[in-house]
This record gives structure tokens, sequence and C-alpha cells, in this order.
């Protein structure tokens, strides 16, 4: 079993930065995909970054170079650094481990964008990190 501890969210202005950690740990595959996903109430998870083990990444496009991904692979951490906030960015952050077969292929880009729109594709979950930005 993957155990997933988010860190790092909080209550920034807008134009602020935040820089968000999910450590895995527990059983970890030598290959997977990691993805981070947002939800507001009421409203669907949506996804944020991804990046798989070889480090191919995949952004939403309302990121729009706004944020970066990055992994340390010796800590099992992947980071999701948020620069230029705004206050739609507003959501409890989730982070995600997909261990299935096709997450531990060689998915590459184009498969990491099909992963953030497939929320149901990740086993693992994190227990959520808010994120408040103010106007």
């Amino acid at each position: 079993q993957v155990q997933l501890v988010e860190s790092g969210g909080g209550s920034v202005q807008a134009g602020g930065s935040l820089r968000l950690s999910c450590a895995a740990s527990g059983y970890t595959y030598n290959n997977y995909c990691m993805a981070w996903f947002r939800q507001v109430a009421g409203k669907e998870r949506e996804g944020v970054a991804g990046i798989d083990r070889d480090g191919s990444i995949s952004y939403a496009a309302f990121v729009k170079g706004r944020f970066t991904i990055s992994q340390d692979n010796a800590k099992n951490t992947v980071y999701l650094q948020m620069t230029s906030l705004k206050p739609e960015d507003t959501a409890m952050y989730y982070c995600a481990y997909c261990a299935a077969a096709y997450c531990a292929s060689d998915v590459g880009t184009y498969g990491l964008r099909w992963l953030l729109s497939r929320p149901d594709w990740f086993g693992h979950w994190g227990q959520g990190t808010q994120v408040i930005v103010s106007s």
C-alpha cells in the first residue's frame, strides 16, 4: 500500500507563491505516475500536473507556465511549485499515485495529459492540502 502525505498549502495573496510537497511511503513501485489534482467544493476534481518515473511532464492548460512539477526519486517526493497564484487557484490540492500497468509504461507527455483527465486511474491519494489565494 502506498501512503501519500501532502504539505505546503496555506494562504497567500494573489501573485504569491507556494510549494507543495508529496511524500510517498510504504510500498512504492519502480515505475509509476504521480500527479497533482485540485478540487473546489461542489466541483469535479481536475488534474493540475503529472510526472512519470522517467521525468516526462504534463500540465493542465490553465497552469500556463505558472506551476512546475518536479520529483526527487531518492526521497520518493513530488513537488508542485506554484507562482503567480490567482484567486481561482483556491482549492484543495491532492497528490495522487498510479501504479497501474499503463502508468508503469513509458506514457510520456501525451499519456500524462490523458491521465490528468482520469483521476479514476489513480489508486492512491493523499489527504489533501488547502490552498487559499486572496485578491
